[in-house]
């Protein structure tokens, strides 16, 4: 499958899964709900306003909470998923792959992982080949605020990407979902290992990471 066939699978099963676990489930991303993440997803693809609180602080960040939480709190779950479901406005379908593959693979996995006996999924080799050349792209600005990390991912198989900064060397290796969820913030709950220079490893486990 290619970028935007997986982006629509993910879609789906993030959307069965919320159905299944219901609104109030909770999930790994900043304490919010079920309900909270189909509001979310809804408000990103068809509430351009709230475009600059999702990756800016102050303000557009207030207002961009507000919509999502009167939006998490006030809608019909049932109807809400659904409209997940449906995928993106006609004028943004063409790159659904583009810009829908990574959020619904992080997304799906804060909701698979947010409780108890989860384990990594198997059979997605096509899904492992797009996120690592995701990750041989972005990597670099998902690590931008580290400090002091010459960086190496690695993938159990023996590739590697070099970040590229400058400093102490650490290698975080991992399948490219663990890796890819690990860069987002999701570090434990993840299954990767951190080695290199003791205080780069530290900066890795702690350090500000993600878009």
């Amino acid at each position: 499958m290619n970028s935007r066939e997986w982006a629509q699978s993910e879609r789906h099963a993030l959307c069965d899964l919320m159905d299944a676990v219901g609104p109030a489930a909770p999930t790994l991303c900043g304490g919010w709900t079920v309900a909270h993440m189909a509001a979310h997803l809804v408000v990103r693809e068809r509430r351009p306003d709230t475009g600059p609180g999702l990756v800016l602080s102050g303000a557009p960040a207030r207002h961009t909470a507000r919509v999502t939480n009167r939006l998490a709190e006030s809608g019909d779950f049932t109807q809400l998923v659904d409209r997940v479901r449906r995928g993106p406005p006609l004028l943004l379908r063409s790159a659904d792959g583009a810009m829908n593959l990574v959020e619904f693979v992080v997304h799906h996995e804060d909701v698979r992982r947010a409780g108890d006996g989860w384990a990594p999924r198997s059979d997605i080799d096509g899904l492992e080949a797009l996120l690592w050349a995701r990750l041989d792209k972005g990597a670099k600005l998902m690590c931008r605020r580290l400090v002091d990390v010459d960086l190496t991912l690695a993938r159990p198989t023996g590739e590697t990407i070099h970040v590229g900064k400058v400093g102490r060397p650490a290698t975080l290796t991992g399948g490219p979902v663990e890796l890819v969820n690990f860069l987002f913030g999701r570090r434990d709950r993840v299954e990767a290992e951190v080695a290199g220079d003791e205080g780069a490893v530290h900066e890795l486990q702690t350090g500000h990471l993600g878009i």
